[in-house]
């Protein structure tokens, strides 16, 4: 059994599953996305005496928390216990793409020349720091995450999630294409 779950599962299997977790999450008047969570750590560690918008009933996500200590374990058990011993299948085209980039594809998830201990000088420190600021300041400005304008935006049919989607993906495609080749 453990062998099985150990193969890669087709896309629709995910893909059914995110499906039945937003119809759970409407039926019950909830909105999906990650980045809420922060908010309600924040809160959780006293941020809302010293800003307005920290200052709130966490307890009203306390299923999102949940939500995020499900993915956190489920990815922990996935990386220990069903992690497949097979490299990685990437297409040809994928491996030079990544090539063009200066990235050798090694057949891991996380290729060691961007994961490994090596990768962490002082300038991918800082890039990552950079990064995550830029990260959080976009998601709050743009009102969620990705996850919560592509799933639960979209699902619902919201404009603004269409536009920040479109921006997301934009961006994605500028710093694959245009600022990560200038970077390294």
């Amino acid at each position: 059994m453990i062998e099985l779950l150990k193969q890669p599962w087709p896309w629709y299997t995910s893909g059914a599953v995110i499906a039945a977790i937003m119809v759970t999450l409407l039926f019950f008047g909830k909105s999906f996305g990650f980045s809420s969570n922060l908010r309600t750590l924040c809160t959780l560690a006293g941020a809302g005496k010293k800003t307005s918008f920290f200052d709130f009933d966490w307890k009203t996500q306390k299923w999102n928390l949940l939500f995020l200590l499900g993915s956190v374990l489920g990815g922990l058990i996935a990386r220990t216990w069903l992690q497949s011993q097979q490299p990685l299948q990437l297409s040809a085209a994928t491996i030079t793409d990544l090539s063009a980039l200066g990235i050798h594809f090694d057949g891991q998830l996380e290729p060691e020349q961007l994961f490994g201990l090596q990768a962490l000088s002082l300038q991918n420190i800082g890039l990552m720091l950079a990064g995550g600021l830029l990260i959080g300041f976009g998601s709050r400005y743009a009102g969620g995450c990705t996850s919560g304008h592509a799933i639960s935006g979209l699902s619902n049919l919201q404009l603004p999630s269409l536009v920040a989607v479109i921006g997301f993906f934009a961006g994605g495609l500028i710093m694959t294409h245009l600022l990560f080749p200038l970077i390294f």
